[in-house]
């Protein structure tokens, strides 16, 4: 399952570098493009190649803005104001009383910096005069902002000049920051407001510092001339969009898209959203019949997964494929307990009924997931007890270890192991499976190799749900690389598994976009997080297509908490500069857009965009926060599916906070 990302304490590195950041900030200011009153100034000097950027974007005249830090004595990057164009200063009182400064002393700093803007105006101008900004709007653009003296400085400087407006635009600041100038402005501008804001140079993977010739080379540059090269973004996704009603795309496409990859990962925006599970079903079904798949691996765990395999096969003693269903007791249950899944499983048992009778190969369904730590330990034991007695004890025994905590509770387990109030079971856990492993030959001697291969799944399903549930009470990306990491291998057993001589196995994915989408074109990587979809590029390279899903509102089947009822939700409309933004702004309802090209509009969504990720939990009221990441659709996917307006899924058991409708945004106040 996918949670909200959670609040991150290292660098969050969003844009390739301050060009790319400008071209950012052109798209959440292009209510400006082609406006004559509009003039852009860029703060000396890093924010001049941002505003370049900006200019080129809206079609405005471009000229700079030279504002000068006032450092305290011994320590010049700790600001105590700063000094503007014009000989504005703007000095921050607190500190100067904090750090015990004479009025003598400021003025010397502010002498000393002084004499560097002056320098600057002449190297940077060369003779010119400033664009004249009286009356007209005034669009102020830096790199970034910390404490925002700079920028304070530059606006009480503008605003003696007297312009119609004054908007300040920046690729990164803290929302404390963000927020104060918001009462400052006409309009502020925030690309990203990182949390916890370290510094203005860790959203930027390239931060060299900019010289006095670049800064020169730019405003006898006309940004005009580069404005002609610049795609409308809009037209340019309309122009590529793929009709794709209901969010399935024509045949001929999706044969263009597929051709011979093994792999074929389709995600969801949410765990939720009916329109996503059934175009992901539709897509399947024609990636089963007429490609030749040989099984569906989901987003689930492997013991329940299993039943549904089982059933759909023809065996077992499920009499129905809701009934195969039941066994996704764990929250969230909806996840896979729906209508479009009963509706999928019942047609891969009869698309079965029919391969079998005519003599062919058979598809399956499986687990890919590790929660289910208990559940297959019980499974490892039973499957023993068939084959080899002496070893199911040995099984037992070494299961037992967990017999400490709470029957099923993984997090008990890991939370005594990880503080030292337990023991830890690792080394009992690797020991069943290395046994395991050492007596197949003997094990597949007396049963079938499909009841094995079940039970090896199992085992190293417990060994990885172990370090999963240790790693949970330490760092939140080690957890997630675990759990991606056990799907990729599990994965890759199940092609291998499944391969026959001259015809290697090719499966469909089925996970939430945060799984299948490639982590290293999302801001997350910075961290070190990676992603079950990263990792089979990384094995399989051109073997493999992964396609996301987007949607801009509608409703939700969520939980408002963890182990929460299932709730029937209104999906915000998009955030402005998000990725859903764009696609709804084209118009068309529903479509794909391929990103594996090198069309105008592949090459616009490889910029930073946010991208909304929903998974089993949704919180509307921090949904900035809790819900969107920065990220490169056009590297992070092979293609993009849009449905703008998406509806709820229905589980198999709603319960009534779910049948109760839809909960109002202005729930509880009304207004």
């Amino acid at each position: 399952m996918t949670s909200a990302p959670a609040i991150r304490d290292e660098p969050q590195r969003i844009f390739r570098d301050r060009r790319e950041a400008g071209r950012v900030l052109a798209e959440q200011l292009e209510h400006y493009r082609g406006d004559p009153d509009v003039v852009v100034l860029g703060l000396a000097r890093g924010g001049v190649p941002v505003a370049y950027e900006v200019a080129a974007a809206l079609g405005a005249p471009l000229d700079t803005l030279i504002v000068r830090k006032l450092g305290a004595p011994g320590n010049p990057e700790f600001a105590i104001g700063a000094l503007a164009s014009g000989g504005r200063i703007v000095v921050n009182d607190d500190v100067i009383r904090g750090l015990r400064l004479t009025a003598e002393q400021v003025r010397r700093i502010a002498r000393d910096e002084a004499r560097e803007l002056v320098r600057r105006e002449a190297a940077y101008r060369g003779g010119r005069r400033p664009l004249d900004v009286a009356g007209r709007t005034v669009i102020l653009v830096d790199d970034g902002l910390a404490t925002g003296a700079s920028m304070f400085a530059a606006v009480q400087a503008i605003g003696a000049s007297e312009p119609k407006r004054i908007v300040v635009a920046v690729p990164a600041a803290p929302e404390s920051t963000c927020r104060e100038f918001e009462a400052l402005v006409d309009e502020m501008v925030c690309a990203s407001m990182p949390s916890p804001f370290l510094a203005v140079g860790d959203s930027f993977w390239n931060f060299a510092q900019v010289t006095d010739e670049q800064v020169r080379d730019l405003l006898t540059t006309s940004p005009a001339e580069a404005t002609t090269a610049l795609a409308d973004p809009v037209a340019a996704l309309r122009r590529a969009a793929i009709a794709a009603p209901a969010g399935v795309p024509p045949e001929g496409a999706l044969e263009d898209l597929v051709g011979d990859a093994r792999f074929v990962l389709i995600g969801e925006a949410s765990h939720g959203t009916h329109e996503f599970y059934s175009a992901r079903a539709a897509i399947t079904r024609w990636l089963i019949t007429e490609k030749g798949f040989d099984g569906v691996a989901a987003e689930a765990d492997w013991p329940d997964a299993h039943r549904v395999h089982r059933y759909v096969r023809g065996l077992g003693t499920d009499e129905s494929a809701a009934h195969a269903l039941s066994g996704f007791e764990r929250f969230p249950a909806w996840m896979w307990r729906n209508t479009v899944v009963r509706e999928f499983v019942y047609w891969l048992r009869q698309h079965n009924d029919e391969q079998r009778r005519a003599g062919r190969a058979l598809t399956g369904f499986y687990g890919l997931d590790l929660y289910s730590m208990h559940r297959s330990m019980r499974r490892v034991i039973s499957y023993l007890e068939t084959v080899d007695p002496a070893a199911a004890g040995r099984a037992r025994r070494r299961y037992s270890c967990f017999d400490r905590t709470s029957e099923d509770d993984g997090q008990a387990y890991g939370f005594t192991a990880a503080f030292g109030a337990g023991e830890s079971c690792q080394a009992e856990v690797v020991r069943q499976l290395v046994d395991l492993q050492r007596s197949a030959a003997d094990h597949i001697d007396v049963n079938d190799g499909e009841a094995h291969f079940d039970a090896l799944r199992n085992a190293w399903t417990v060994r990885d749900a172990e370090a999963y549930y240790r790693a949970m009470f330490g760092d939140r990306v080690s957890s997630w690389n675990l759990r991606d990491e056990h799907m990729a291998a599990t994965l890759d057993a199940l092609a291998d598994h499944l391969d026959r001589p001259g015809s290697p196995a090719r499966l469909v994915v089925w996970a939430h976009n945060s799984h299948v989408g490639d982590a290293r074109a999302t801001e997350l990587a910075a961290e070190g997080q990676l992603s079950l979809g990263q990792l089979v590029r990384e094995r399989h390279q051109n073997s493999c297509r992964i396609i996301g899903f987007t949607t801009c509102h509608g409703t939700v089947t969520a939980a408002s908490e963890w182990d929460g009822p299932a709730e029937h939700k209104l999906v915000r409309m998009s955030l402005p500069s998000s990725a859903e933004e764009l696609m709804h702004d084209t118009g068309v309802r529903s479509f794909m857009i391929r990103t594996d090209t090198g069309s105008d509009a592949a090459d616009l969504l490889r910029n930073p965009r946010l991208e909304r990720a929903i998974g089993v939990i949704y919180q509307p009221g921090t949904e900035r926060r809790s819900h969107y990441f920065y990220s490169r659709l056009g590297d992070r996917y092979d293609a993009v599916v849009h449905i703008d307006n998406t509806t709820a899924v229905e589980p198999l058991d709603p319960g009534r906070r779910w049948i109760s409708g839809v909960t109002p945004e202005t729930y509880p106040t009304g207004l």
